[in-house]
């Protein structure tokens, strides 16, 4: 096989993963054929930031491969991360559909490969696929309901019920295995997600590990009973 064509087919697979996304699933093949045509694929390395708070939202993001760290931070340096966007995920879609500022920071997790869809060829495809146009509506609902949820967690539940809660969500896209499901993050990651420190966290992970709820590993953490964890979160109640 020549280098053009494995090219080609590594290309194709990677259109795959942007037509399984439900937004752009039900998409008829020669519009879907059009939208690819305006999906420019990009590298970025780990570390790198990818878009910043207060740039011009002039692109739409699909993430092909890695993982996107969607942050903010605060003057005194303060971080907060607000979602990790995984392979399949598309971000960036609020600033692209008003024109308006970027309201966080998008920074690569890891190497990642991501279709970048600028908004001068996109928001005239939206226009012509009403449907498309429903599906960001949706996507933008969903947004707002994941925020409020968070904010509410964030505000009303103690420690326990804050790691278990983010585990949860995490775990949400991952299928679950006979060894459990596997998340790639680290405790400083978690600790930037519900407001604590580090040393709360692994302490509050720890007593998990010992009840077989989670395991450690470096880098990831396993969620091996998902149930009791999700138990916590709902009630939000006390202890370790």
């Amino acid at each position: 096989m020549s280098q053009d064509k494995k090219n080609e087919l590594r290309h194709s697979s990677k259109l795959d993963v942007l037509r399984k996304h439900p937004i752009f699933s039900d998409l008829e093949p020669a519009a879907f054929d059009q939208l690819c045509r305006y999906a420019k694929l990009s590298s970025f390395k780990r570390g790198t930031t990818i878009c910043s708070k207060g740039d011009v939202g002039n692109s739409l993001y699909a993430v092909i491969s890695g993982t996107v760290k969607i942050s903010t931070s605060s003057a005194e340096g303060r971080s907060a991360i607000l979602n990790l966007i995984g392979t399949g995920e598309v971000f960036g879609e609020i600033a692209l559909l008003d024109g308006g500022e970027r309201t966080t920071d998008a920074i690569a997790n890891s190497d990642c490969e991501l279709f970048v869809i600028d908004r001068r060829e996109f928001i005239p495809f939206v226009r012509s696929q009403p449907a498309l146009a429903m599906k960001f509506i949706e996507l933008l609902c969903a947004r707002l309901r994941w925020t409020s949820e968070h904010v509410e967690q964030i505000i009303l539940q103690d420690l326990p019920g804050r790691v278990a809660s983010a585990l949860i969500r995490l775990t949400e896209r991952h299928q679950p295995s006979a060894a459990g499901r596997t998340i790639t993050v680290t405790q400083q990651e978690i600790s930037e997600m519900v407001g604590m420190s580090r040393e709360s966290i692994n302490k509050q992970l720890r007593a998990w590990e010992t009840r077989n709820w989670v395991r450690l590993e470096h880098g990831a953490i396993v969620v091996l009973d998902a149930g009791s964890l999700q138990a916590l979160a709902d009630a939000g109640s006390k202890g370790e």
